[in-house]
C-alpha cells in the first residue's frame, strides 16, 4: 500500500514525464554527485595543529554556538552525524591545521602519517578526502603575506608547506581510490592601495611554479588555485586576483577554484562557468553565500545557487566540476549548518536535473522566446519537493525537516555536555 510520500512522488513524476523528463535517471545522476563537506564548519576554523594561534589572514568567524568540536574524534563524530542525514556518499575537505597527531610539528614538516586517523576514518566510511594548505592563522602570516612575501625565508616556509600538502593529498588519493582536490588559497594583500602591484604577483608566480615543479600524479591529486577580490586586511589589493589565477591556471594546466563569495557583492559566478570550462579541463567550486561582503553564510536555495546548478546541468558541466562547500557560521548548530548546506546544494541540482533541458534548448533555437520564458517560469513551481522526498527515502535519510530531530538530540546528548566539560564558551 502506498504512503503519502510515494503517492506524491508518483503524481509529480507523471507531471515531469509529460515534458520528457526521465525522473529516475535524474535521481540516479544526483546520487552519483559527491559534495565535499568542509571540516572547518565544525570547529570555527580553529584546527588542531596550533591551538594557541588566533584566526588571521582574512579569516573571521562570528558567533559562539556551544558544542564546537575541539578534537579530531569530536569533529569526525559530528561529521558522521551530518553525513547520516544527507543522501549519498560524499567527501570531506580538510585544511592542513586539522592534522591528527600528538607530534610537535609545524606546517612545513607535515607528512601523510599526521593524517592517518583521517585516512582510516574515510576508508571505514567510504568517503573521499580533499585538502588545503593552511596559509593563515600562523605567526609567519601575521603581516598578511605568505607565498608573495618579500622575505625569501618566510616565502620558502610557505612553499615547503604547500609542497608537503600536495604529497599528503596524493597519499589521500592513493589510499582512498579517488582523486583528492588540493586547493591553494592565500590571504596576501594590502589594506590600502599599494605602489607596486607587480612585484608581489611576480613572487607569487615564481613560488607557485616552484610548488608545482614537484611531480604529483593527477590520478590521485588535482591542484586548484583560488582567487579573491578583497578580504579583511586586504581591502584594496589582493595578490591572487581572479585575473592572476585565470592566467596562471590556463598557462600552467591547473584547476581554477571559483568561490561564490570571492567576487564583487553584485557579481555572480554562475555566468562564469561555461566560459571557464570552454577552455579548462575542470573546475572547482566553493559554494557559499556572501552577504554584502565575503561573510561565508550557510547556503540557502537562493537564485544564485539555482543558477549555478542550472549552468552545470544545462551545459553538461557536472562531469568536469568538483563541488565543495565553504562557509563557517558560528552562530548556529555546527552540524545543522552542514546538513542545511549540502541538502540545499543537492536540491538545487535536482531542480536543474528535472528541467526539460533539450526541449528548452530547441525552443530557444527556434527563437520562441515566449515559450522559453513561460516554461522556465512554470517549472519553478513544479513539485520537485515530492521527488526530493522520495530521493531521501531511497537513500535511507530523514524526509523533510525530520533530520532536525536528530540534530537536536545530538545537541542535547553530546554538544551541551561537551561544552559543559570544556567549561568555556
Amino acid at each position: 500500500m502506498r504512503d503519502k510520500v510515494e503517492t506524491a512522488y508518483l503524481e509529480a513524476k507523471q507531471l515531469y514525464e509529460r515534458h520528457g523528463v526521465d525522473v529516475e535517471a535524474a535521481l540516479r545522476k544526483l546520487a552519483g554527485i559527491k559534495i565535499s563537506l568542509h571540516c572547518w564548519q565544525g570547529d570555527d576554523v580553529r584546527g588542531f595543529l596550533r591551538r594557541g594561534d588566533a584566526l588571521g589572514g582574512g579569516i573571521a568567524v562570528t558567533g559562539s554556538y556551544p558544542g564546537r568540536a575541539s578534537t579530531p574524534g569530536e569533529l569526525r563524530s559530528d561529521l558522521e552525524l551530518a553525513l547520516s542525514l544527507i543522501p549519498g556518499k560524499h567527501k570531506v575537505n580538510l585544511h592542513a591545521i586539522y592534522a591528527d597527531t600528538d607530534e610537535d610539528v609545524d606546517l612545513d614538516e607535515l607528512q601523510p602519517r599526521h593524517f592517518r586517523g583521517w585516512i582510516d576514518w574515510a576508508k571505514q566510511n567510504g568517503l573521499g578526502l580533499d585538502f588545503n594548505p593552511t596559509l593563515f592563522s600562523h605567526p609567519k602570516a601575521e603581516d598578511g603575506f605568505t607565498l608573495s612575501h618579500s622575505d625569501p625565508a618566510i616565502r620558502q616556509f610557505w612553499i615547503d608547506h604547500c609542497k608537503a600538502s600536495r604529497r599528503i593529498a596524493e597519499s589521500f588519493g592513493r589510499e582512498l581510490g579517488q582523486p583528492c582536490v588540493t586547493n591553494h588559497w592565500l590571504p596576501d594583500g594590502y589594506k590600502d592601495t599599494p605602489v607596486d602591484r607587480w612585484s608581489p604577483r611576480a613572487r607569487l608566480r615564481e613560488a607557485l611554479d616552484d610548488i608545482f615543479a614537484d611531480e604529483i600524479d593527477e590520478t590521485y591529486n588535482i591542484d586548484a588555485v583560488e582567487s579573491k577580490l578583497f578580504g579583511i586586511g586586504s581591502e584594496s589589493y589582493v595578490v591572487g586576483s581572479h585575473e592572476f589565477y585565470m592566467g596562471y591556471a590556463m598557462s600552467r594546466g591547473k584547476t581554477i577554484c571559483l568561490d561564490a563569495g570571492h567576487f564583487h557583492p553584485t557579481e555572480v559566478i554562475s555566468n562564469k562557468l561555461s566560459s571557464i570550462l570552454m577552455f579548462a579541463d575542470r573546475l572547482l567550486l566553493h559554494v557559499s553565500r556572501p552577504v554584502r561582503w565575503d561573510s561565508d553564510h550557510v547556503i540557502t536555495m537562493d537564485d544564485e545557487l539555482l543558477e549555478i546548478a542550472r549552468e552545470l546541468v544545462r551545459g553538461d558541466l557536472l562531469p568536469r566540476t568538483h563541488i565543495g562547500l565553504d562557509f563557517f557560521d558560528g552562530s548556529i548548530n555546527h552540524v545543522a549548518a552542514w546538513v542545511i548546506g549540502v541538502r540545499n546544494m543537492q536540491k538545487a541540482l535536482l531542480r536543474a536535473l528535472l528541467e526539460p533541458v533539450e526541449q528548452l534548448k530547441r525552443i530557444e533555437l527556434e527563437r520562441d522566446y515566449t515559450s522559453r520564458l513561460a516554461l522556465v517560469e512554470e517549472f519553478k513551481s513544479y513539485p520537485f519537493g515530492a521527488i526530493w522526498d522520495q530521493f531521501c527515502r531511497q537513500a535511507g535519510v530523514p524526509v523533510r525537516e525530520k533530520w532536525l530531530d536528530e540534530v537536536k538530540r545530538h545537541e542535547k546528548e553530546v554538544l551541551q555536555p561537551r561544552e559543559a566539560g570544556r567549561g568555556t564558551p
